[in-house]
């Protein structure tokens, strides 16, 4: 997808949404903060195609990419640090575009969290941005500093449903509200392990699937159910990709807002993308494995 084509997906987005969004806010008291000749459109482009290019500074990707080689796309652009302040501006209309291109529901699901670290988990004393907000954790890579990213995809690598925590909330926890109206399968790893969230969702028509613990008394497992086992490595791929190609984790912050709004649009970013890890058979074969 070129840069005229995601522009006019988000504008033809913001066209249907914006109206609404600004109704709301003056029956609330407020209004839009003026964007100084820049569309919302334009201002949620920049700030995806920023993780589509694979920048890891956003400065000198405005700077030297946007304000030059993109110059003929946004005419009427402002400075770096006017941009930066107007960031905000964009969240709500940002994160309904994201929900806007949920996955399609294909009864087969697999669910993980990833950390977002913050800052170095020495300084995590000192850090004034993200005080009352982030908390420490230990996960798989050591201690951390931040957040847990949760997340739950189907067979094609489409989002179904994420949030974000505290760095020290159990993944079991946020489970049953992401997956509330999801039907089949949702495999996940070990962290997922607990007979009462099983039956809760089992009551929901929904199957959930890990592996057992080493101190766990063994148990036949179906076959289907060792199959889907084996392709949880969709949902990892994902988390690296996040991380590493979409750059959705830095300890550069100085706002928790323009956090979010860099964790929105790297999500955004990976859902336009035309390759996403996915299963190569269908729902319906897998059935008849059983």
């Amino acid at each position: 997808m070129n840069i005229v084509e995601l522009f006019c997906h988000v504008d033809d987005f913001c066209k249907e949404f914006m109206p609404e969004y600004e109704k709301r806010l003056l029956e609330n008291g407020n209004k839009l903060i003026n964007t100084e000749g820049l569309s919302i459109s334009e201002i949620i482009t920049i700030l995806i195609v920023f993780h589509i290019e694979r920048y890891r500074d956003f400065k000198n990707y405005y700077q030297r990419y946007v304000s030059n080689i993109l110059k003929w796309a946004f005419p009427r652009l402002i400075s770096y640090n006017r941009f930066v302040e107007l960031e905000k501006v964009a969240m709500i209309p940002l994160l309904s575009f994201l929900h806007s291109m949920r996955g399609e529901k294909t009864g087969i699901y697999f669910t993980d969290s990833t950390t977002l670290e913050v800052c170095n988990i020495k300084r995590a004393n000192w850090n004034k941005t993200f005080k009352g907000l982030a908390a420490k954790s230990k996960g798989s890579m050591g201690w951390f500093y931040g957040f847990k990213l949760h997340l739950i995809c189907n067979d094609k690598g489409e989002f179904m449903s994420f949030c974000l925590t505290k760095g020290n909330i159990d993944d079991r926890t946020p489970l049953r509200d992401l997956a509330e109206d999801l039907k089949g399968y949702i495999i996940g790893d070990k962290g997922y392990i607990d007979s009462q969230l099983f039956n809760d969702l089992i009551q929901k028509g929904l199957k959930l699937i890990t592996k057992i613990k080493t101190n766990m008394k063994n148990m036949l497992m179906p076959l289907l159910d060792k199959v889907l086992l084996r392709k949880r490595m969709i949902i990892e791929t994902i988390n690296d990709q996040l991380k590493n190609v979409y750059q959705i984790e830095h300890t550069r912050h100085r706002s928790p807002i323009n956090f979010l709004v860099n964790l929105f649009s790297g999500l955004a970013a990976y859902c336009l993308s035309p390759k996403k890890p996915s299963l190569h058979f269908q729902y319906n074969q897998l059935i008849d494995i059983q």
